[in-house]
């Protein structure tokens, strides 16, 4: 069994001011930055750290493992949607349930997250099993996740409202 704990990276400049970052890099706030430490604070009891390859996600795991020797991966298949032209729009105007199935223009669709994420857990299982990883990524991995795993529709995923949590936990047989 591999236990999977998905946390988001942190608060970011353009979360505090109602941007969707997607593929663009993006940066933590000084709340951001606070929220990373306890990150790490919460998580050094794991064998591995898959990260997302965005400035954001970066940046969360340099702080949150800082000075551990839990090892550290990227892996570009855990970004966020890439909302293509909407890269760094204000989040109002995504439009998120028009794209389950039809991709942003320029960008891709969350069935298209669905399918990079689905490639990601096959290698974790394959490489990881009987271990404990943390994944820091975004809003739409973690769909993803829960769709793949727990059979929530994803329809019903990219609707729902953000609310934050110290982490979310797979068991993965």
């Amino acid at each position: 069994m591999l236990e999977l704990i998905y946390e988001t990276h942190s608060l970011t400049t353009d979360n505090e001011s109602g941007r969707a970052t997607g593929w663009l890099p993006g940066e933590l706030s000084e709340e951001g930055r606070e929220q990373a430490v306890l990150l790490g604070e919460r998580r050094r009891d794991v064998d591995a750290v898959f990260s997302s390859d965005l400035g954001r996600a970066l940046e969360t795991v340099a702080i949150a493992f800082a000075g551990t020797e839990v090892p550290v991966f990227y892996d570009w298949r855990l970004r966020e949607c890439d909302y293509g032209a909407l890269n760094g729009a204000p989040v109002g105007e995504l439009e998120t349930a028009k794209h389950v199935d039809v991709p942003y223009p320029g960008g891709e669709s969350y069935r298209d997250v669905v399918v990079r994420v689905s490639s990601f857990l096959d290698d974790v299982r394959r490489g990881w099993d009987g271990k404990r990883i943390v994944v820091v990524s975004h809003a739409a991995p973690r769909w993803a996740l829960q769709h793949l795993l727990e059979g929530v529709p994803l329809e019903e995923l990219v609707g729902a409202p953000f609310d934050w949590q110290p982490g979310w936990e797979f068991r993965i047989e």
